[in-house]
């Protein structure tokens, strides 16, 4: 019997795949549930910090509303010293293809941090229909 390239390698089994998937949500979100929490009348619901990790420039051309722009490569205890130490932190960059969230993420675990990275990034955001503020206020 041939295999398809999909099902050479067996799937894991369910106990194995639930423990997994579980695990990913408590290191990532998505760009629709961000969206759902900025939206929502519910001042309770934005209840961590947007951290849009690509250049100045790129944040000022355009940004998801309410983000604060920090380059993965200044965070610092410094720069987070405004926060509460066990505010959640949830990182972006361009999209799929770009590894900025990942690295601001590590260096916000790092600094002990709790983190997630919106999965997409501004390229999932616009594939989802969300608006971009443009300029480089949060």
């Amino acid at each position: 019997m041939c295999m398809s390239p999909v099902s050479a390698v067996p799937a894991a089994d369910s106990g194995a795949a639930l423990a997994h998937f579980n695990t990913s949500l408590s290191f990532e979100t998505d760009c629709a549930d961000v969206h759902a929490s900025l939206e929502s009348d519910d001042p309770l619901s934005v209840d961590f910090v947007l951290l849009d990790v690509r250049s100045p420039a790129l944040f000022a051309r355009g940004h998801v509303p309410g983000a604060v722009n920090l380059l993965h490569g200044k965070i610092v205890a410094s720069k987070l010293a405004e926060y509460p130490p066990n505010t959640l932190f949830v990182t972006y960059c361009a999209g799929p293809h770009c590894n900025g969230a990942t690295r601001a993420a590590i260096k916000l675990a790092q600094l002990g941090r709790p983190v997630k990275v919106m999965i997409g990034g501004i390229t999932g955001w616009l594939d989802e229909g969300f608006q971009l503020a443009v300029g480089n206020e949060k």
